[in-house]
């Protein structure tokens, strides 16, 4: 194996600004959303609940695991007992995805908790012994909704190299977390981008890859993905997820792949986290307040930029002519600045 596990080239000086910027940007969107959520705080806790669902559904639907959503319900909020394989599958993900809701703070990326995280995926499978490395070789696939494989997408490592490939990977993530010159947002997703192109498991790495995608966000004080799902936005975004993904994993065994295409993805995915976030959060009192009132009421209130287009959505009784006044005097009066320009202008709350 040539690929070298090394991300010193995610420092400034090797990488391309605007991924820096769009970090940024996400940075920015963060702290807006721990604002929203101390003043919103039981509308979050419902996202929570509802992202639990969401999730447990969207992870397991990537990989062509399907259920009802009642019974997903079921098994995730009363517990019932899974009544097949697709259910056990899925009572997995959320015994995992709840392990680590609960505990992420005193676990770390490393072998003990990858392990962990695949003997609770599989445990509910009779006759499989979850939590090893792989003994025999495999692939990475694309399958459709009844789980047949529709392209290879790549080779992994082979098994006999598994173990050493994933003590080099650890090893380097400890390194590069430890370096304040390389920012987490941009590490994230070349460490999964190295840890599926390793595959260790025999099956559910797709599912333990998006369970420590959300482990090192947590880590990171990235916790868009308990209050909208992260999986969902992904399974949402499936062809562009095996594109990126293949992308950035061309030429990976000989340590010349380009990791931009799945860093691009993966805030993408974020963002699209925080504008879910924004569209629920945001409440519209039409019978009583006033339009510009109103139109204020919504752009003051959003976590992420909007354009008028985005508040005409909100608001589509209200004309397009009276967003453009009342935006022009929120911005007279500083309580607003306006991002780019004619038909790419956004507006957000200073």
């Amino acid at each position: 194996m040539k690929h070298r596990f090394t991300y010193q080239f995610l420092k400034e000086d090797g990488i391309d600004p605007q991924l820096f910027s769009l970090s940024n940007v996400l940075t920015d969107l963060k702290a807006r959303s721990e604002e929203s959520r101390k003043r919103s705080l039981p509308i979050f806790k419902v996202l929570e609940t509802i992202a639990i669902v969401e999730s447990v559904e969207g992870s397991n639907a990537i990989e062509g695991i399907f259920a009802t959503k009642d019974r997903i319900q079921a098994i995730v909020e009363h517990e019932a007992p899974p009544l097949d394989h697709n259910e056990e599958e899925i009572a997995g993900y959320h015994d995992a995805a709840k392990f680590l809701k609960e505990h992420y703070e005193d676990l770390d990326f490393n072998e003990e908790t990858v392990k962990e995280l695949h003997r609770l995926l599989t445990a509910r499978h009779f006759g499989f012994r979850g939590g090893e490395y792989k003994k025999a070789d495999n692939i990475i696939a694309e399958k459709d909704e009844h789980g047949e494989v529709r392209r290879v997408i790549f080779t992994p490592v082979p098994a006999v190299e598994t173990e050493m490939a994933m003590k080099q990977l650890f090893t380097a993530y400890q390194i590069s977390r430890d370096d304040y010159e390389i920012h987490p947002l941009l590490l994230i997703p070349c460490l999964i981008v190295d840890f599926l192109s390793i595959h260790p498991f025999r099956d559910g790495n797709g599912r333990v890859s998006r369970l420590l995608t959300l482990l090192l966000l947590y880590k990171a004080g990235y916790d868009v993905g308990r209050y909208i799902s992260f999986e969902a936005a992904i399974n949402e975004y499936k062809g562009n997820y095996y594109d990126s993904l293949a992308r950035s994993q061309a030429g990976w065994h000989e340590g010349k792949n380009n990791y931009v295409p799945f860093i691009r993805f993966t805030f993408q995915i974020l963002y699209h986290c925080y504008r879910e976030i924004n569209r629920r959060l945001i409440g519209v009192n039409e019978g009583k307040a006033k339009k510009h009132q109103r139109i204020e009421s919504v752009i003051l209130g959003s976590i992420v930029p909007l354009s008028k287009s985005d508040i005409f959505s909100f608001l589509p009784d209200v004309s397009i002519t009276t967003i453009e006044a009342t935006l022009a005097k929120l911005q007279k009066e500083g309580k607003i600045r306006k991002l780019g320009t004619y038909r790419n202008a956004r507006y957000i709350k200073k």
